[in-house]
């Protein structure tokens, strides 16, 4: 019998499954980037599953995180015209809108940043956040002045968590796969550690960072904290509040 991993979740959660097992395809079709292989998904006696290749991870090092950086940035390079993907997924256990876009300036304010803001008013957070979205939303087109991206392949969630090491080789899992700036994945490496100088020297080597994205780095990282508050609660309030106010 072949050593898998199995997640399992109710009947309701095969789409969720469904849209995982697209996207670790859609990354291991790229050959860039070790995924585990996809092995079985369906339901059954009244459960959702997805069955996966169990990895036995191992602690990282420098080298195979020099690897992973240079493997991330020729992922990077599988582009598409349009920003989104084929299917909705994921992001934790939040819907992730994926309908696909020209502009990706209305692609995020819309499908990510928005969704996020909305969801968090309905769950109790308060006007002024949803005031300080609004300034944010009216301030977008400074941060992209000078700064054009490529609807770029991402992992989607790619946080200290989400990979490791299996035979000094990386391998990454648990993506949000969806096509956008390129620089979101890299926020989403700074926003709670588990990436080391390696990574970002032979990230930077492949493919230079573009001037102006460590403030883009913190509109991606809202994203995220805006998910953890919605998933987690009141804990990451005030997090999403600094990151709003100075990004207005």
């Amino acid at each position: 019998m072949r050593n898998t991993f199995r997640k399992t979740g109710p009947e309701s959660d095969l789409a969720m499954f469904e849209a995982e097992a697209d996207g670790l395809n859609e990354l291991r079709a790229t050959g860039e980037v070790r995924v585990p292989e996809v092995i079985d998904c369906g339901t059954m006696n009244g459960q959702s599953y997805i069955d996966l290749e169990r990895l036995q991870l191992e602690p990282t090092t420098q080298e195979c995180e020099r690897r992973f950086g240079e493997q991330l940035a020729r992922l990077h390079r599988h582009t598409q015209v349009q920003f989104g993907w084929f299917r909705d997924n994921t992001i934790g256990l939040t819907p992730q809108r994926n309908d696909l876009t020209d502009n990706w300036i209305v692609f995020f304010l819309e499908h990510r940043l928005g969704f996020q803001v909305e969801l968090a008013v309905a769950n109790g957070y308060g006007a002024e956040l949803s005031d300080l979205a609004v300034q944010l939303a009216d301030r977008l087109p400074e941060l992209f002045a000078d700064y054009e991206p490529q609807a770029s392949l991402l992992h989607g969630d790619l946080w200290g968590g989400n990979w490791g090491s299996v035979d000094g080789e990386p391998v990454t899992f648990d993506p949000a796969v969806y096509f956008g700036d390129r620089e979101s994945d890299i926020a989403m490496t700074m926003l709670f550690g588990g990436f080391g100088r390696a990574f970002y020297e032979a990230y930077e080597t492949n493919w230079p960072m573009a001037a102006g994205h460590m403030q883009r780095t913190k509109l991606y990282q809202l994203y995220h904290v805006l998910n953890h508050l919605n998933l987690f609660g009141r804990s990451y309030l005030g997090r999403a509040m600094a990151l709003l106010r100075e990004l207005t």
